[in-house]
């Protein structure tokens, strides 16, 4: 069984700062692309940032230069470091990883998804 376990979500006020982590856990035997989603109420599921195994990131337009993505390839984990978050930021934030279970395998998963409120 493979699970991705978050944590690092709640309220803060505009301007604030918060850091979400996000680590596989299970029979993993290696972690290829982890992305940070989000998901705001009566809105779809958009794409936050994406981060490769290697380190290569790319960023929504919207979160670019308040918004980090990194990763430990030894820890299965991947974090967002939100600074100067906006009250359009107020979302469920979703982890994905493409986790591959043995050398040919791999599957597709997501985390349950902490909420950040930012409040006025």
């Amino acid at each position: 069984q493979v699970h991705l376990v978050e944590s690092g979500g709640g309220l803060v006020q505009s301007g604030g700062s918060l850091r979400l982590s996000c680590e596989g856990t299970g029979n993993i035997y290696r972690i290829n692309n982890m992305a940070w989603y989000r998901q705001a109420p009566g809105k779809e599921r958009d794409l936050v940032a994406t981060i490769q195994r290697g380190g290569e990131t790319h960023y929504v337009d919207s979160v670019k230069d308040r918004y980090t993505i990194t990763r430990d390839n030894a820890k299965n984990t991947v974090y967002l470091q939100m600074n100067n978050l906006k009250l359009e930021d107020t979302a469920v934030y979703l982890c994905f990883a493409e986790i591959h279970v043995s050398a040919n395998c791999e599957f597709d998963y997501w985390g349950q998804g902490p909420q950040v409120t930012v409040s006025s």
